[in-house]
This record gives C-alpha cells, structure tokens and sequence, in this order.
C-alpha cells in the first residue's frame, strides 16, 4: 500500500483519538467516581499514553467537562429544539421528553454522572457549579417552557412552573440513582419503563386542565 493511501487512515486515527479518550473517561468516571478516576487509566483505557491526553486536555477537570460537554449538551440541544417546534399535545411532549431523556441516558451511561454529581459535588463545588450552570440551568428551562405551552394551549391548568419542574425532575433523577446504586443488588429491581409510565400517568393527569 502507498505511502499516500496509508495517511488518511492514520489522519482519521489522529483525529478520533480526543472522542476515544472522552468515551474512556465517561466510563472511569462513571465506575470509580471523579476523584479515583486517574489520568494514566483513562490514557491506558484510551489505548494513548498519558502525554498524549494532555495534548488534547489541561487536567482531570477540564477532562470531565469535556465529556459532560460532549455527551450530556447536544442530548439537551435536541430536547430543547424538541420542545420549541412540537407540533403535537404537550401531554404527549411531556411523554416523550422523559421517555426520551430516559433511553438515551440509559443507553449511553450518562445516568452515571447524575451518580457522580450527587455524591461528589460536596467535595467538588467548582464542577457542581459547572454542571448546574451547563446542564440543570438548561433542563431546567426547558421543561418549563413545556409547562408553559400546555398552560398557554389551555391544556394544562395553572401551576407554578418553576416550582412543578422540581417535582416533575425529580423522581428521574432517583431513577437514575438507583439505575446506578441499588440497582444491580437489589432483589426487586425497578422496572423502568412501568415506572416511567406510572411517572408520566401522574404527571398528565396532575396538570390537565
């Protein structure tokens, strides 16, 4: 094989190694937690040495927002985008944000770093800032730009929508906890898709008009 043959396929390796050191980190981070997660593990998960991961990321905290950046942002790009151009009844908006949210984060393992914030944010307020900034302050707004539109569309009755976000949150929240606590130990474990029925039948017939 030539010379010119060979060099985009080492380009694309090049290239791809900053994606493959995130998905590296998001597992360690997801395992051992952020203070236990160490720099040389993800390199060495990653398949690069660990020089190689500061060419592409100053320390562990701009690592970790990083992965946040680039697996938790565009989910909520697309929720957000998903909420403005809804063609269809906010009940079934409302359905399909947390069915939705739920799948992809599941899927992906992003539940783990919900797990991570709550047990970790005590002793690293700096990322607990970041994430609530980034992340929650974004969620936060979406959801209750759904509950406005309901309200506005007359069919939701009037609620405090600041207030009705928390509790709408919530209880997805603890399902991502136990998805990554309790979970895989315990004798009765969580059906998730019947308890996020059982989640949205509340939540629907709570904010009906």
């Amino acid at each position: 094989m030539s010379e010119a043959a060979k060099e985009p396929r080492w380009e694309r390796r090049k290239q791809d190694r900053p994606q493959e050191l995130l998905a590296a980190a998001l597992q360690l981070f997801v395992e051992r937690g952020f203070a236990a997660t160490r720099l040389e593990d993800v390199a060495a998960r990653a398949g690069v040495s660990k020089g190689t991961l500061y060419l592409y990321f100053e320390n562990k905290e701009s690592l970790f927002k990083s992965v946040v950046r680039a697996n938790m942002l565009p989910l909520l790009a697309e929720a957000e985008a998903m909420v403005d151009g809804y063609a269809g009844s906010s009940a079934d908006l409302l359905r399909e944000l947390i069915t939705g949210w739920w799948d992809t984060a599941a899927r992906s393992g992003l539940n783990g770093i919900s797990k991570l914030m709550v047990a970790e944010s005590g002793n690293f307020p700096e990322l607990a800032r970041f994430y609530h900034d980034e992340v929650i302050v974004r969620s936060d707004a979406m959801i209750v730009r759904m509950l406005e539109r309901g309200m506005a569309r007359g069919e939701f009755r009037t609620v405090d929508a600041h207030t009705m976000k928390k509790v709408i949150v919530a209880p997805v929240v603890m399902l991502m906890l136990w998805d990554q606590s309790f979970g895989p130990c315990s004798t009765v474990p969580i059906d998730p898709q019947a308890y996020l029925a059982c989640l949205i039948d509340l939540c629907i017939n709570g904010l009906k008009a």
